[in-house]
C-alpha cells in the first residue's frame, strides 16, 4: 500500500495534481511536512504514541488524526481540496468525516477485504473482528467511488458488502519497471554471497499467517524428503518481517525450519530497499507467493519484472498477477507435496526458460503511469457524480 501511494502520488504531481499525503507519524524525528518529490507533500500526523501500534490499538486514534486532518485543510481557503482518496478502511473513516465537511468526493481503496480475509483464513490465524467489518461497510456505503486493485476484489466488494455496482472500478496496480527490470543472476547471487549452481528459492512479504511463507518451508522440506532436491546445493530465502498476527510468534518460522529439520538451508533477510530485493528476485529460481488471499500481489509482479518465474496459490488476484504456465505456476491450495512438485516443475530448463520469459512479458502490462491514468479517470467520474447529486440535492431542496 505505501507502494501504491507513493508511486501514484509522483506520477499524479507529474501530470499537475497537488498531492497531499497524511500518515500517522511513527518517530518525533520526522517533520510535520515533507517533500515526497516536487509537487507531492507528506503530512505527518500525531495521532497517539510516537512507538509501533498494534493494529487493534489504531482504531483509538481515529479521532485524533482526524483532527489533525480538518485543521490542517481549515488554515486554508475553503474549496482547497477537490477529492479525498482514502486507503484502507481507517483512512476511510477518516475520508468520509473530510468528505461530509469539505463537500468534495471520496474514493477509497480498500486494499485487502475483513470478509475476504476471514473467508480464506490461514489454520491458527486470528479473524479480523467485528470492529472492522462494520467500519468497512460503513466506507462502502458512504463513499462516492470504490477503486478495485482486480476484478476478483470489485466482485467481493458487491457481493460481500453490498456496493453499488456502479460506483466501483477496477484499477490494476503497477510495478516500477525502472527498478524491477532482469539482470545477472550470477551477479546477484554473488551479492547475497549465494554459490553460482544453487536451487534457489524465495519468499518475500511480511511475515504473518495470511501469506503462508510456512508453505514455502515445508515444500522444501518435501522437495528434500522426496529427493527431489540436493541438499547441498538448497537455499531457501526468506525475506521480511513480522507483521499483524504474526507478531505474535515472531520467532514461529525459523523454530519452523528447526521442527522441520532444514534450518540449514534456509536464510532469513530483514526487508529490504528496492535494489537489494531486485537483487533477491534476480538471485531465485523462483519466487513463492503461498497467500491464502491476495487482492493483487505486487510480489508477484516485481518478480516477473526481474525475469523470475512465480509459483502462486491460485486465489484473488494472483490469477491477474501470475499467467498460469506462462509466466508462472499456480497452484491450487497450501499442500506441501502440491507445492513442492510445481517448484520441482522448475528444474526443467526448458520450461524454466519458457516460464523466465513469459513473466518479463506479462508484468510489462503492469505500469504505474498506467494505474496513475487510470486513477485519474475514476477520480473525474467521481467528480462528475458528486456533482450531480450536489445539484440534485439543492433543486430538491
Amino acid at each position: 500500500m505505501n507502494v501504491y501511494i507513493a508511486q501514484t502520488a509522483t506520477r499524479m504531481a507529474e501530470r499537475g495534481i497537488e498531492v497531499e499525503v497524511f500518515t500517522r507519524a511513527t518517530s518525533s524525528e520526522l517533520p510535520p511536512v515533507a517533500e515526497l518529490a516536487p509537487g507531492v507533500l507528506v503530512r505527518h500526523v500525531h495521532a497517539g504514541p510516537y512507538e509501533t501500534l498494534d493494529r487493534s490499538e489504531l482504531p483509538a486514534q481515529l479521532c485524533a488524526f482526524t483532527a489533525a486532518v480538518l485543521r490542517t485543510e481549515a488554515n486554508n481557503e475553503p474549496g482547497f481540496y477537490d477529492l479525498v482518496h482514502s486507503h484502507y478502511w481507517l483512512s476511510g473513516q477518516v475520508g468520509w468525516l473530510a468528505r461530509d465537511r469539505w463537500g468534495v468526493p471520496l474514493v477509497h481503496t480498500a486494499h485487502t477485504l475483513a470478509r475476504v480475509k476471514n473467508a480464506a483464513l490461514a489454520e491458527g490465524d486470528t479473524p479480523e473482528p467485528r470492529l472492522r467489518e462494520i467500519g468497512e461497510q460503513q466506507v462502502v456505503d458512504q463513499a462516492d467511488s470504490l477503486v478495485a486493485n482486480t476484478e476478483a476484489e470489485a466482485h467481493d466488494l458487491i457481493r460481500r458488502y453490498d456496493a453499488d455496482p456502479a460506483k466501483v472500478s477496477t484499477v490494476l496496480p503497477g510495478v516500477d519497471l525502472r527498478q524491477f527490470t532482469p539482470g545477472s543472476r550470477r551477479e546477484a547471487r554473488s551479492f547475497l554471497g549465494i554459490a553460482p549452481d544453487a536451487t534457489v528459492f524465495a519468499f518475500v512479504g511480511r511475515i504473518q499467517p495470511l501469506k503462508a511463507p510456512d508453505v514455502l518451508l515445508h515444500a522444501a522440506a518435501e522437495l528434500l524428503s522426496q529427493g527431489l532436491a540436493d541438499r547441498s546445493k538448497l537455499v531457501v530465502l526468506v525475506v521480511g518481517g513480522p507483521s499483524g498476527t504474526g507478531l505474535e510468534q515472531p520467532r514461529a518460522l525459523q523454530e519452523l525450519a528447526v521442527h522441520l529439520g532444514i534450518q540449514d538451508v534456509v536464510r532469513f533477510l530483514p526487508p529490504l530497499p528496492g535494489p537489494s530485493l531486485a537483487q533477491v528476485y534476480r538471485a531465485a529460481d523462483a519466487v513463492a507467493v503461498p497467500s491464502h488471499n491476495e487482492s493483487f500481489g505486487l510480489v508477484a509482479v516485481e518478480a516477473q519484472a526481474c525475469g523470475t518465474p512465480v509459483v502462486a496459490t491460485d486465489v484473488g488476484g494472483l490469477r491477474v498477477a501470475v499467467n498460469d504456465g506462462v509466466s508462472g505456476l499456480l497452484v491450487p491450495g497450501h499442500s506441501s507435496v502440491e507445492w513442492a512438485n510445481a517448484l520441482a516443475r522448475l528444474s526443467c530448463p526448458d520450461l524454466h526458460a519458457t516460464l523466465s520469459a513469459g513473466a518479463v512479458n506479462h508484468a510489462r502490462a503492469f505500469s504505474w503511469d498506467h494505474t496513475t491514468d487510470e486513477l485519474i479517470g475514476a477520480y473525474m467520474r467521481a467528480a462528475v457524480a458528486f456533482r450531480e447529486v450536489q445539484d440534485q440535492a439543492e433543486v430538491a431542496s
